[in-house]
């Protein structure tokens, strides 16, 4: 009995020295992983700015690694983590927008007369974008249901209703560069391909100006070509903006005889008209008079009770976890707003982006995120007064890690090295088709988040903000894509 004491003795001093051991050379490991990203973020390229970094296991609870946690940064586009969390975990990934198509009048005689109102949902899908690229095939499937319903003609007017979202389509502290460029496009209750206009240039006659080609074809907007063709090997360069407060678009610059063509994209002002003007010109192409005009209901007098009105259409968006998808993987800005004043409608009874705010507060308690430190305006990230910590996104991280919402979460963001705006980064790396995070830009801003596993198996969720960073973007990421590679590369064991 003595011998069996003594050897079980042996064996668990001999198991806790091992353990002891295991424990001491996981903190070795753990030690040099730290001391590798010290190397990365104390470069010299980076002394003039600013890292916060945090990360986490997701298994544990463990800080793999800090720096700066708990200091407010620019997130950039990060502020998607938050307007994609939040619709989520308040709508539901089946969620949809119903935009309705209703008239004052009767349809007698194959004319409807009376006007018809587009009731806006704030559905930012009415475009090309889900119909293989024709901007206006949902317009047009609105207009045969009403060629089904036998109509020819319309007496009235085409009215756009934009009343359950404010009349402010920027986000608050935008820069004034910005306004004109498609990432800036305003947002709206009624809006129409994204709001805004594909403008393919194409050479003509040496020193001819250009040919312009839109979609849509429209005469909602004008453009003023100033455009020149030249010789091959003169380069093509071309400039575009918007004066503000109009739809005059001005284009500038050269393109070469020899190209095939130049793409641009403008955003477009008031989105209510643009949808109506261009509804208007659809229904006319497929043979419906239209009598009156296209309007905004803010410049008519029309009191309008819905359910006294003739329904004729209800169109229904693509599902919430499809939306979230184009905002995190393409970080498109026009989507993130038009998800934060849907919060401001669905939780607070109106469409503004503080509404959206708002609510996104009252949610983030339950993440471990004080709601009174958390300091957001918009729902895209373009706006530089938005300010977060890396801690805080960690923690939004972590929480829908655990939520019944994470994998519509975690497939809407990009896959390194394979698709959305991550699709060029980390190839041919351990981080590839690992790492799955939100890049974030503005000038003097980079920022990456999101999730990887290791080769042990264990979950991490990840903040990497730069700020005041003024030197190559291309060093910034790459500083980001080796620290996800180290990360990636992590054992314990």
């Amino acid at each position: 009995m003595r011998r069996i004491l003594l050897i079980i003795l042996f064996i668990s001093i001999s198991a806790g020295e091992f353990f002891a051991q295991e424990k001491e050379k996981d903190l070795n490991r753990l030690n040099e992983l730290r001391e590798q990203l010290d190397e990365l973020f104390e470069s010299p390229e980076f002394s003039g700015s600013f890292w916060g970094v945090y990360i986490k296991s997701l298994r544990s609870g463990e800080v793999i690694y800090k720096r700066n946690e708990n200091k407010y940064l620019i997130p950039a586009s990060n502020v998607k983590l938050f307007t994609t969390s939040a619709g989520l975990l308040f709508l539901g990934s089946e969620y949809r927008y119903r935009t309705g198509l209703y008239s004052s009048g009767i349809i007698h005689d194959k004319k409807l007369k009376g006007d018809i109102v587009i009731r806006g949902s704030g559905d930012p899908t009415i475009s090309g974008r889900f119909r293989d690229g024709n901007s206006t095939k949902i317009l047009e499937e609105w207009t045969d249901t009403l060629i089904k319903k036998g109509i020819t003609a319309i007496t009235g007017n085409i009215i756009g209703d934009d009343n359950i979202y404010d009349d402010n389509g920027y986000g608050r502290g935008w820069e004034y560069d910005y306004l004109g460029n498609w990432y800036a496009a305003p947002s709206g209750a009624l809006s129409f391909n994204d709001n805004s206009v594909k403008i393919e240039v194409k050479p003509n006659g040496l020193n001819m100006n250009a040919r312009l080609e839109t979609d849509p074809a429209s005469s909602y907007f004008n453009i003023l070509n100033d455009v020149i063709t030249v010789e091959n090997g003169s380069g093509s360069a071309v400039t575009l903006s918007r004066e503000t407060g109009t739809n005059l678009i001005i284009l500038s610059g050269a393109v070469e005889e020899g190209d095939e063509k130049l793409s641009l994209f403008a955003s477009v002002g008031n989105p209510t008209l643009y949808t109506v003007n261009v509804f208007k010109e659809v229904l006319e192409a497929k043979n419906i008079a239209v009598s009156g005009f296209a309007e905004d209901i803010d410049h008519v007098t029309l009191n309008i009770s819905y359910e006294e009105m003739l329904p004729l259409y209800i169109h229904e968006s693509e599902t919430l976890d499809i939306i979230i998808k184009e905002i995190n993987k393409n970080s498109n800005n026009f989507y993130a707003e038009q998800l934060i004043k849907t919060l401001g409608y669905e939780i607070n009874n109106f469409g503004s982006a503080a509404n959206g705010i708002d609510a996104l507060r009252s949610l983030v308690g339950k993440m471990g995120i004080n709601p009174d430190k958390l300091f957001l305006v918009d729902g895209s990230g373009l706006s530089r007064l938005n300010l977060v910590s890396t801690k805080q996104i960690v923690n939004l991280l972590g929480f829908m890690y655990k939520s019944n919402e994470f994998l519509s979460f975690y497939e809407s963001l990009p896959i390194a090295g394979t698709d959305g705006t991550l699709s060029e980064r980390m190839k041919k790396e351990s981080a590839e088709n690992n790492v799955r995070a939100k890049p974030g830009f503005l000038r003097g801003v980079n920022a990456l988040s999101g999730y990887l596993t290791t080769p042990d198996g264990e979950p991490l969720a990840f903040s990497l903000i730069l700020n005041n960073y003024y030197g190559p973007v291309g060093f910034a990421n790459y500083t980001q894509d080796l620290a996800c590679t180290r990360l990636a590369n992590f054992r314990r064991n």
